[in-house]
């Protein structure tokens, strides 16, 4: 009904609405007209939260990214490598439950034009959640001298491209073994940015 929206929460419902067209049609078949038609409002309540398509994505991929930070900086929370994995981890576990918000927030839907803010503010603090975990970790003595940042680039690649082929069904065939997957990635990324124990200090 019309009026369950007249107490603020139409904002979250066009959300949840964008999210469910997304994960059914994809990204192309969201219009702010189909999702005011699913939820039966007017076009001038849809523009009081959202001027247009950009901004509805915007407002999908911020609160993604705001959601995986969250998730990081829990599992970060033990700290050392131990630590490290659980971030490698709850990123893929974040993923899989949340298909539409990794799609936009990954998808380069929001790549022409200027950012939003908020978009830039969340998704450099999930990133520079990483990175502050590879300096930690470098300071003590477990992780390799490199780069932070490319150490960080390469992490990210590596837990992203295990996320999207398992929300892409490209692992369905073993999605009984898809713990020992995750777990697998997980602890050769760990392994192969570990300092060795005579690594030079370059």
């Amino acid at each position: 009904p019309r009026d369950r929206y007249h107490h603020g929460d139409l904002r979250r419902a066009l959300l949840d609405e964008a999210l469910r067209t997304i994960q059914q049609d994809g990204v192309g078949a969201l219009t702010l007209r189909s999702i005011g038609l699913r939820l039966g409002v007017s076009r001038t309540a849809l523009y009081r939260h959202f001027r247009d398509k950009r901004a509805l994505l915007s407002a999908v991929a911020t609160e993604g990214f705001r959601l995986l930070t969250e998730r990081l900086l829990d599992a970060w929370k033990v700290g050392g490598v131990r630590g490290f994995n659980a971030m490698g981890v709850a990123y893929i576990r974040f993923a899989m439950p949340n298909p539409s918000h990794n799609r936009v927030m990954f998808g380069g839907f929001m790549d022409e034009g200027p950012r939003d803010e908020d978009l830039t503010r969340e998704s450099t603090a999930a990133f520079q959640a990483l990175v502050e975990a590879i300096v930690a970790l470098q300071k003590e003595g477990a992780v390799r001298k490199d780069d932070s940042l490319r150490l960080a680039q390469f992490i990210w690649a590596a837990v992203h491209g295990v996320s999207m082929l398992i929300i892409d069904g490209q692992l369905a065939h073993q999605r009984a073994q898809i713990d020992d997957v995750i777990q697998f990635a997980v602890e050769r990324i760990s392994t192969g940015v570990a300092r060795p124990a005579r690594q030079n200090d370059r």
